[in-house]
């Protein structure tokens, strides 16, 4: 279904260093962004993965390329982009970086018992990315969200410049980030258009691509 197609897509979290063995990350395992990069690669895609720090194997018969912070990712992903055909922007960036990282390891305070960080906001990828797309490249976001689910996936489908996006309720136990399912929905620009899962993370990551890809192609 995907045969021909080059697909970028980003996975996994990133860290932004407050010093040196101090960062600002979340809890993403990547397991849903690698689930997505095997099953293109399946569906016929050649596929580039830019993976922020994860414990999982790069899956077999992918170009995956490790990165750390924020701005390597974007820069990996962006010398990518002129050639891919699908953008995927499934990586849980971390929204919040320090404005400035110390040398040395940040001592608390001692007569407050505080620390004070003060911090700015981090380059949003796959929105960037997207308002360099070339004619033809279709982008699709993810929206991990705890509330609001729909109405804040919409808000980004339209904030980013995407086409689609997927979005789930991390809040929900056993679903979502760092598990082995998820339930999702996915929206277009004609509003919502599939329910998938609950369901093993390979399995909904081979619906979302087909479902897409059906979308596509009407």
């Amino acid at each position: 279904m995907l045969h021909g197609k080059r697909i970028l897509l980003n996975a996994g979290p990133t860290r932004e260093f407050l010093d040196p063995v101090r960062y600002l990350s979340n809890g993403s395992s990547g397991k849903m962004g690698y689930a997505l990069a095997q099953a293109a690669k399946a569906m016929g895609a050649k596929v580039s993965l830019v993976s922020g720090p994860v414990a999982l194997d790069p899956p077999e018969g992918v170009e995956t390329v490790p990165v750390v912070t924020g701005q390597e990712m974007y820069e990996a992903m962006l010398g990518f982009l002129d050639h891919a055909d699908w953008v995927i922007g499934c990586a849980a960036v971390a929204d919040l970086a320090p404005v400035s990282c110390g040398e040395q390891k940040i001592k608390i305070d001692k007569e407050t018992g505080k620390l004070v960080v003060e911090l700015h906001p981090t380059r949003d990828i796959i929105a960037s990315l997207a308002s360099q797309r070339r004619d033809g490249q279709i982008f699709i976001g993810f929206a991990a969200e705890t509330q609001n689910v729909a109405a804040n996936a919409k808000g980004k489908l339209i904030r980013k410049g995407l086409d689609y996006i997927v979005a789930n309720d991390v809040s929900q136990p056993h679903l979502g980030m760092n598990a082995d399912h998820n339930a999702v929905q996915l929206y277009g620009h004609r509003g919502p258009f599939a329910s998938l899962g609950p369901a093993l993370k390979d399995q909904i990551a081979k619906d979302i691509l087909s479902t897409i890809a059906r979308s596509i192609e009407k």
